[in-house]
């Protein structure tokens, strides 16, 4: 069983920078492909980001360039840097881990994390 945790949300205004984090436990963390989900209020949750067991890297259309994933994997630990945030990012973020064999875009995610949430005000 893994367990995901995520942290560092919060309340900020239009412009600046929060950084989450996503503890994993139970298996280390490189065995999988990590990602990162948000859920705005009414709205469906949609892809955010993703990063494989090489470090590749997906972004969504929407954060590219103002967002940044990282992994450390000898922390177990997985950074969402979101910077020159925008009231359009408030939503709850979530944590994901795949144990897919092959890194994309439509793969399933077996463990999700509780989610943090980020709130940005204009």
């Amino acid at each position: 069983q893994v367990r995901l945790v995520e942290s560092g949300g919060g309340l900020v205004q239009a412009g600046a920078s929060l950084r989450l984090s996503c503890v994993t436990s139970g298996r280390p963390s490189n065995n999988y492909i990590m990602g990162w989900f948000r859920q705005a209020p009414g709205k469906e949750r949609e892809f955010v980001v993703s990063i494989s067991r090489r470090s590749g890297t997906d972004y969504a259309d929407s954060v590219r360039g103002r967002f940044t994933i990282s992994r450390d994997n000898a922390k177990n630990t997985v950074y969402l840097q979101m910077d020159s945030l925008k009231p359009e990012d408030t939503a709850v973020y979530y944590c994901a881990a795949s144990s897919a064999a092959f890194y994309g875009r439509r793969i399933e995610y077996n463990y999700w994390g509780q989610g943090t949430q980020v709130t940005v005000s204009s």
